[in-house]
């Protein structure tokens, strides 16, 4: 029943990856930039460089994930777009 929560929750959406905005992602997250460097802002990022990743929550916050040196699994892993089309 997996797919059943997915369906009606949705599921979390990069909208920044490795300091690069995902256009297409924020179109349709209906997302701007300047929401994507406030999160940065608030999670006290002064360069979008030093940003993994910025996703959309099924909940509508963002979060944002720092680089990080560790090679353990990725906390991205579920997220729409991760992993897909050479991000990842």
């Amino acid at each position: 029943m997996r797919w059943v929560r997915k369906v009606l929750t949705g599921e979390p959406t990069l909208l920044l990856y490795r300091g690069q905005f995902v256009d297409q992602a924020l179109r349709q997250a209906r997302v701007t930039r300047d929401e994507v460097r406030s999160a940065g802002r608030s999670s006290g990022i002064l360069a979008l460089d030093d940003v993994e990743a910025v996703v959309l929550e099924t909940d509508g916050s963002l979060s944002v994930v720092r680089r990080s040196s560790c090679g353990g699994p990725s906390s991205l892993e579920d997220v729409r777009r991760y992993g897909r089309n050479g991000t990842g």
